[in-house]
């Protein structure tokens, strides 16, 4: 999910970024996969989390829905990068309430 032209969110992305973010592991996720520089291969955020892969998985897709890590699948192995520019656009627009 990219920002409007204007680096705006539309009303959906901002719920959807508020939902994903309200889960705290989410959140944590988030903050790992933000940490680095290079993409954040799955078998990290799995390893740092004591949850089944399957949780894992559920709250990345989370965050991919909410536009704010897409997935880079290599084969069955999947990384993770922060989309800096959909997250200033709703730190932006959280700002002003």
């Amino acid at each position: 999910m990219a920002t409007s032209k204007a680096g705006r969110l539309t009303d959906r992305q901002f719920a959807r970024i508020s939902r994903a973010l309200a889960e705290p592991r989410r959140y944590q996720i988030l903050k790992e996969i933000g940490d680095s520089d290079d993409p954040t291969p799955c078998r990290v955020l799995h390893r740092a989390h004591r949850v089944t892969a399957a949780t894992i998985s559920h709250h990345v897709k989370e965050l991919e829905t909410a536009g704010l890590n897409p997935d880079h699948a290599r084969g069955k192995f999947a990384s993770f990068v922060l989309q800096r520019d959909v997250l200033r656009a709703y730190l932006d627009r959280l700002s002003k309430v």
